[in-house]
């Protein structure tokens, strides 16, 4: 344990890290990822697998998924009808037909299960793998106390591979339509040093939800016009900053913008020339600009993965991937984006399935082409399921859809040694509770740390030396 505790204690600026943090400022990604790139800890793994992490804000209905119920009553059925996989016996939705002809690559787990049926205390539970909540949780602001995001996790136990951060979050932080930051998403009480990097691609919109520009849509049909582009930062030097700027750290954050004022206390002992050099290279780095500049890539890779917001996003988190980044956590629509209370189904029959069903194809087209798949473990969930009896709201919605329900729901997993075409769990007859191998998040989590590479015993330190577990379940069983 002495050594884990040396690696994962207090963080000291080294020269890698002090070469992120001040590129960062030039990619223009904003603060809390400088913060994220200033903490020095040392690796608790190295030689694990590579992490994609989806996320599907807002919920996941499963049984218009993964895990339909064509005997079931009606008012459970819903309007979709299944279809055959690759694989003889298993079905899923019939308008995700790309992934059912490619069944091979992954497998469902239809019972994962949580208390909650509150959509921050649901984002809380599911980006942390944490049931219980943290003393203090509020639901309408992220705070120090809450429990560490798993990307943060794997930003501060893997061994970086080169000078990108080990941990990314892309192309939006999430935020509710109210402006309301949710919690869950950052390093919480690890500290804001231990953030993930955050690539803000996606601009924030009140109303508009999905894959902008195709596929956007309202959930209550406001007719609110959406004009965002998905951008990549930039990663060009500001003109003038020459060499005595960099010597100048306060000139320096004048010169960005002020996107760097937490530099000056994390570096305050150390002289940032000396690592001039470095963020320099680091902006000049071929393997960056290629991963971060999707919008540009050749017309036949966005036709593959779609000119959308899932399709560029899934695209740059395969290429961060690729360049040495260990865990990507890849937003797939804004905030609450697949919150389907009404207007379900032709909500994701025509706005959120399609360009889910050819980007998540795209991915494992590509990883599974370029030798990838075996080394890039994917997984896919929301933050809660939806109820099993549909249900309308007419106040709000034309069209019914269905509630929030931690109960269950299915997750998707895929790559990583991952066994394809076969099925863990189950939920029973009309898709409400676990009936069989019921998993919670923790595990959940301890199979992203486990395929990461981080050892079951890892810790990580706080501020007062106080050692916290990363591991607070087992791996899902039978996936392998």
């Amino acid at each position: 344990m002495s050594q884990q505790h040396s690696t994962l204690q207090h963080p000291r600026i080294a020269r890698r890290t002090a070469i992120q943090a001040g590129a960062i400022g030039l990619l223009g990604l904003g603060m809390d990822q400088v913060s994220a790139l200033q903490a020095a800890v040392g690796a608790a793994a190295s030689g694990g697998k590579s992490v994609i992490y989806i996320f599907l804000s807002g919920g996941l209905a499963q049984h218009d998924s993964f895990d339909m119920k064509p005997d079931a009553p009606d008012e459970v059925r819903g309007d979709f009808k299944p279809i055959a996989t690759a694989t003889p016996g298993l079905q899923i939705c019939e308008h995700l037909p790309l992934l059912a002809q490619r069944s091979r690559h992954w497998a469902v787990c239809r019972s994962m299960t949580h208390n909650s049926n509150e959509h921050s205390q649901g984002h809380h539970i599911m980006l942390t793998g944490r049931t219980e909540m943290p003393r203090g949780f509020s639901p309408d602001r992220a705070q120090d106390s809450d429990w560490p995001c798993i990307a943060a996790i794997a930003n501060a136990a893997t061994e970086p591979r080169n000078n990108l951060p080990p941990a990314a979050v892309l192309p939006e932080r999430l935020v509710h339509y109210s402006g309301r930051v949710i919690p869950g998403q950052f390093a919480g009480m690890m500290g804001e040093h231990r953030n993930p990097w955050f690539i803000e691609a996606a601009p924030y919109h009140t109303t508009s939800y999905g894959a902008f520009p195709q596929f956007q849509f309202d959930h209550q049909d406001r007719g609110n016009e959406d004009k965002r582009a998905f951008k990549a930062p930039s990663l060009e030097l500001p003109h003038g900053l020459t060499n005595p700027r960099f010597e100048n750290r306060i000139a320096l954050v004048n010169q960005l913008a002020q996107q760097r004022r937490e530099l000056e206390h994390s570096a305050e002992t150390q002289n940032f020339n000396r690592f001039r050099q470095g963020a320099i290279s680091l902006l000049t780095d071929e393997r960056v600009h290629h991963a971060l500049d999707v919008t540009n890539a050749d017309e036949g890779t966005q036709e593959r993965y779609g000119k959308n917001a899932f399709g560029w996003s899934l695209l740059m988190a395969r290429r961060l991937v690729a360049a040495g980044v260990n865990l990507v956590q890849v937003n797939l629509g804004n905030d609450e984006a697949w919150d389907t209370h009404g207007n379900a189904f032709p909500h994701l029959k025509d706005n959120l399935f399609p360009p889910t069903d050819r980007a998540v194809s795209a991915l494992l087209d590509d990883l599974s082409e370029n030798g990838m798949l075996d080394d890039t473990f994917i997984v896919m969930a929301g933050e809660f399921g939806r109820t099993p009896k549909i249900t309308l709201l007419p106040q709000h919605y034309k069209l019914p859809g269905r509630d929030h329900w931690g109960a269950v729901q299915s997750v998707w997993f895929a790559g990583g040694g991952v066994q394809g075409g076969q099925v863990i769990g189950a939920s029973d007859k009309i898709g409400a509770y676990p009936a069989d191998s019921p998993q919670k998040p923790e595990n959940l989590a301890a199979t992203i740390y486990s395929a990461l590479g981080i050892p079951a015993t890892a810790a990580w330190y706080d501020q007062l030396d106080r050692p916290h577990h990363i591991y607070h379940g087992e791996p899902i069983r039978g996936l392998a």
